[in-house]
């Protein structure tokens, strides 16, 4: 039987068979030299990109790196014989060790490194020489890089970045012959754990044409609006860029203001609807909300052209018309999601240079970036002779792919997001645990080239947002200063993408009340967090300061989910209720059952 993990079955002593094993291992050398020479060919044609070229702009900060070392070789040759007396601390160490004296570790795994969690890397002395040594060698790779580069400059950041990559990816985790827990399923398997992980591995080949793409999870154990996205509810309205769904209510009375809730496109929109106990969409039908969620199509290249200002029209100013036709009600709170919550603030200062503020009542942006003056580790991606060959590539084919985008936010969460699967996939020979969220997390979206090309330039790399006038969408110039709507933010304290003092700074933009709260955790799980799993907690202010670091130091420490507190908080600006409402009911019609059709639309 497969273990908890989905390990194929082990062999026993007398199911092991030499002559079956090296046909096993014939018959998948044969598969791998095939596939091998496909990805050479498709590398030496060009169709797969060009072998030698630096699209991400590494090169060039390395060089820059080595030339800052070059200038002050004295702070190199002293980072160097710290390194000898660590290690030679940690030879004496071993040698105690292996004459049975106990000794304190020179370094410790950070608590939350789950890489050496395996008894052996501690009771083992070799294991845990290994282990340190490791350790010592990327404290002190990371330490000589920060202190050459410092710690402000774009340089220094990539440098920082890329050689934490390389330092992720060297830990003796990721070798067959230094991961103890691999070498015994080994033994244990008569080899078999190894077979099975080169198939994985060269399945995952062949999934992504020569590329790896790794397999996160059982994709056939979930169905959009099977056994996940599930929420009832219909589609009742659909452009080329989204479809709306009305959700079915699920109490008696409703608030008599609606709910629009608008999901970045950058991913799916059933991050919130994933399953009945985590889906905070369902919550929020239970507590009374007449419930409208955009789901957007996921674009081929026939949207090479659609821009920014498709989305903002043809997105919530649209959806605010159809609502207004479904249930009557002209003006209502509204929900943006990371770029959703962007577009949101693009949204009310656009409606409130064209007298319409009072079409959204009050604004809640989850985990938003308004001010892209320090967008965290993304901005490593983003410069301009990045971004040049990132756009050569999105208008030739007319759209980011998003298994591309995969990678990148991947590669912010290396060790748990790649390696993890690395070890249990091809070195283990495990098959992927089922897990919905990774499910949803391999559910890439395109992102159509017009767009995304103006949304990294105007945002990330100019920051013009939050500068009155300096955006225009639809032939208005946007002015977020002069925004009054009430808004609420929730940010993250863990979260990689959307860092929560860029967040803050944003909220600081708008002129009108503005409600800030911190949840613990990341960019999904600080978000999706139902009162009911009673995890995490979150953190709410009444300073009025500017500087994100003192608003923390005044906030109050709340226990569980922010959830209960946006509720009473958005109830003040719901205009009280009303009789439950149908989809139907109104003026629009349904056209399908929710989820819709777009959200399963799939990136090949």
């Amino acid at each position: 039987m497969a273990d908890q993990q989905g390990s194929k079955t082990e062999p026993r002593d007398d199911q092991w068979d030499p002559q079956a094993f090296a046909q096993d291992m014939q018959e998948i050398t044969e598969h791998a030299q095939k596939l091998f020479t496909d990805f050479l060919s498709r590398q030496a044609s060009g169709s797969a990109g060009l072998p030698f070229t630096d699209p991400l702009n590494v090169s060039e900060a390395w060089l820059d790196m080595t030339a800052k070392m070059m200038s002050n070789p004295a702070k190199i040759m002293e980072a160097q014989f710290n390194l000898w007396q660590e290690y030679m601390a940690l030879w004496q160490n071993a040698a105690q060790r292996w004459l049975g004296q106990d000794t304190e570790p020179l370094v410790r795994p950070d608590r939350h490194d789950m890489r050496f969690k395996d008894d052996m890397w501690q009771e083992n002395e070799v294991y845990d020489f290994i282990k340190q040594s490791y350790l010592l060698t990327s404290r002190w790779m990371l330490g000589l890089v920060h202190d050459v580069e410092g710690e402000d400059s774009p340089v220094a950041k990539k440098v920082d970045f890329y050689t934490r990559q390389v330092v992720d990816a060297m830990a003796p985790t990721n070798f067959v012959m230094t991961n103890p827990q691999v070498l015994r399923t080994a033994i244990e398997t008569r080899g078999q754990s190894l077979v099975h992980g080169l198939e994985h591995m060269l399945a995952d080949l062949e999934r992504g044409k020569g590329q790896l793409r790794i397999t996160m999870t059982d994709e056939n154990a979930f169905k959009v609006g099977e056994n996940i996205v599930t929420t009832p509810g219909k589609v009742v309205h659909q452009n080329k860029l989204m479809q709306l769904i009305q959700y079915s209510p699920m109490t008696e009375t409703v608030h008599k203001r609606p709910l629009l809730i608008i999901p970045p496109w950058i991913n799916k929109y059933y991050i919130m609807d994933l399953r009945e106990k985590n889906s905070f969409v369902r919550w929020a039908v239970s507590q009374g909300h007449t419930v409208f969620l955009i789901s957007w199509i996921n674009p081929d290249e026939s949207y090479r052209d659609t821009a920014f200002d498709d989305y903002l029209a043809q997105g919530p100013v649209e959806a605010l018309d159809v609502i207004e036709k479904a249930v009557g009600e002209s003006s209502v709170n509204a929900i943006g999601y990371c770029l959703g919550g962007t577009l949101l603030g693009m949204t009310l200062a656009w409606l409130q240079a064209q007298g319409k503020a009072d079409r959204i009542a009050s604004a809640t942006h989850f985990t938003t970036m308004l001010d892209f003056s320090d967008p965290g580790e993304l901005g490593v991606f983003i410069d301009p002779t990045t971004l040049e060959h990132l756009e050569e590539e999105m208008f030739e084919r007319g759209y980011l792919d998003g298994a591309e985008m995969a990678t990148t936010f991947n590669m912010l969460r290396s060790n748990d997001l790649i390696w993890s699967f690395v070890v249990n996939n091809y070195l283990m020979g495990k098959e992927p645990f089922p897990f919905d969220l990774l499910y949803w997390n391999s559910d890439s979206t395109r992102m159509p080239a017009a767009m995304h090309s103006f949304y990294l330039r105007k945002c990330y790399l100019e920051n013009a947002l939050r500068e009155p006038g300096a955006v225009t969408l639809a032939g208005v110039p946007l002015d977020l200063t002069k925004v009054k709507t009430p808004a609420y933010f929730l940010s993250a304290r863990e979260d990689h993408i959307a860092p929560w003092p860029s967040t803050f700074r944003g909220a600081q933009i708008y002129s009108g009340p503005v409600r800030f709260v911190l949840a613990a955790s990341g960019h999904i799980a600080g978000v999706i967090n139902p009162p009911a799993s009673n995890k995490y907690v979150h953190w709410t202010s009444t300073s009025r300061s500017k500087n994100h670091e003192t608003w923390l130091a005044a906030a109050k420490e709340n226990p569980g989910s922010w959830w209960p507190d946006w509720e009473k908080w958005v109830e003040k600006y719901s205009d009280g209720e009303v009789p439950a409402r149908q989809p139907g009911e109104g003026k629009v019609k349904p056209i399908e059952d929710a989820p819709g059709s777009y959200v399963k639309i799939r990136a090949v």
